[in-house]
């Protein structure tokens, strides 16, 4: 739909983004550079479109080619203040201003530069006007392709735009950048929030495995604990009796304590071999099919819970597929990732689910039901004290960090009698109830500030944010002295050399 100019305010003028662009300006859709004319080593930047933010340079692409190449093949170096504007991706026509950092730099192919080079026309103005709802929806119109979508060069040129008087839009470009710099500043805020959050969460989860948390309740409670010790030979007596892993029955080790801090009093160290009711197993790894037995996939693995809906048919039957059923209580940790810090990351199967397996890219820890409460079991799994021996024993192959079954086993746990388990649950739930609580209200606030800059630029193009003064020269006569200057320029057309490997 093409924008309406209907309203447009006095002294305004309608016009297409090229007619902004004087005699001696530049409205060029980048050079088209390939693998082969990088060089990691050259002196000359390539902008990309991941460079490219709302009104914010990011500086993420760190691609170079040569000097002596980019003379050869024609490049067009950037200038300080060149606006840079998105022919692809989503959003479509994210622009900002080049900021001129060393060293010198071009442009890929799907970033255009708009350089006006007049006066009268202020380009931080219509990069606003870019990044604004208003032109998004006509640039989103005049867009092609269904897997990315991209616009080309001649329709960017071709976008209708509204152009102030030159006074009146360095009077709303002062009055954004006054009004965005306030919404900066309260966005940095709620990000800081959200970093502390999450501090704090882990703090949390760090004063649970050392029994900080708990302190006040264990003085309380004392005279009416099971000990640690105690509560440990139960448990190694119970997985005796009881044991449900393959093969004969094998003690399992104690862990090796000498180097561990000291446990407040009644709690003992333990490994997660010595907690187990069944082996660990890694689960099983089936091809998808139109019928079969469901099984899980890893996106399953969800801050901490198993989202049972997560599936996919295998192609295995139910008979094949028993070893590996999901049962309620079951801890399911992920077993590799391309990232160390998640890689072993945990969920539990929280509820009594319908007959599903897991797969072959989570291992299954079968904590000892009655004396383990799982939902404290993964809390201590996802502690920093869990998280430092699961990311020292991650092994890299191919890109992947792995743990594997041994060095599970092997991990030591610091265990409370069964009530102080329950308890640390209680408060640690307690702890992330209002953690979430203030999550959720500092993401509301983002999510308001970003529709506030929106209606902030709804009303700069609408002529409501800045008043209109008489006295300015009406943005037609700019518009008419830009077109004269460059119908009386020798028209001068920019070619790239061909240049041969």
């Amino acid at each position: 739909m093409m924008e309406d100019f209907s309203d447009l305010p006095v002294g305004w003028a309608k016009a297409r983004l090229e007619d902004i662009v004087s005699s001696n300006g530049v409205f060029s859709d980048g050079d088209w550079i390939e693998s082969k004319d990088q060089d990691q080593n050259g002196s000359v930047r390539l902008v990309q479109l991941a460079d490219i933010g709302e009104m914010r340079f990011l500086d993420k692409s760190q691609r170079y080619m040569d000097a002596e190449r980019a003379e050869a093949m024609g490049c067009m170096y950037l200038c300080k203040g060149d606006l840079l504007i998105s022919r692809l991706g989503d959003p479509l026509g994210k622009a900002c201003l080049y900021p001129g950092n060393d060293p010198r730099a071009v442009t890929a192919v799907d970033v255009c530069v708009l350089r006006p080079c007049h006066e009268g026309v202020e380009p931080r103005l219509f990069g606003f006007f870019l990044n604004s709802s208003v032109l998004r929806r006509e640039i989103d119109a005049q867009s092609s392709g269904t897997t990315r979508k991209r616009i080309t060069g001649k329709k960017l040129k071709s976008l209708p735009v509204r152009v102030p008087p030159t006074n009146e839009q360095r009077r709303i470009v002062d009055k954004i950048e006054s009004l965005f710099a306030q919404l900066d500043h309260g966005e940095a805020s709620l990000r800081d929030v959200q970093k502390l959050l999450a501090r704090y969460r882990q703090s949390v989860l760090k004063a649970a495995v050392t029994g900080q948390l708990t302190a006040d309740w264990r003085a309380e409670n004392a005279d009416r604990l099971e000990s640690g010790r105690d509560l440990l030979e139960r448990i190694l007596k119970a997985r005796r009796e009881n044991w449900q892993g393959r093969g004969k029955y094998k003690e399992p080790a104690a862990p090796d304590t000498r180097d561990m801090p000291e446990l407040p009093e009644g709690w003992v160290w333990t490994s997660v071999d010595q907690i187990l009711r069944a082996g660990l197993s890694n689960g099983r790894s089936v091809r998808d099919a139109q019928e079969g037995f469901p099984v899980l996939r890893l996106t399953a693995l969800k801050d901490g819970v198993i989202d049972l809906s997560e599936r996919k048919i295998g192609a295995w039957d139910a008979e094949k597929a028993e070893p590996y059923l999901v049962r309620k209580g079951d801890i399911l940790v992920g077993r590799g990732n391309g990232s160390k810090k998640l890689v072993g990351r945990g969920g539990l199967v929280d509820v009594e689910p319908d007959q599903v397996a897991y797969p072959d890219t989570m291992i299954r820890i079968p904590v000892l039901l009655g004396t383990i409460n799982p939902e404290w079991f993964l809390q201590l799994w996802n502690s920093p004290f869990m998280r430092s021996q699961v990311e020292e024993s991650a092994k890299t192959t191919a890109g992947i960090y792995k743990i594997n079954q041994t060095d599970i086993r092997g991990f030591k746990v610091p265990l409370p009698a069964v009530e102080e388990q329950n308890e640390i649950v209680e408060r640690v739930y307690e702890a992330f109830d209002k953690i979430r609580s203030l999550e959720r209200w500092c993401a509301t606030e983002l999510t308001r500030s970003t529709a506030l800059r929106q209606s902030i630029l709804k009303d700069a193009f609408a002529g409501k944010l800045v008043p209109q003064d008489p006295a300015d020269e009406p943005a037609s006569e700019l518009l008419a002295r830009i077109r004269s200057e460059r119908d009386a320029a020798a028209p001068k057309k920019r070619t790239r050399k061909k240049v041969t490997a």
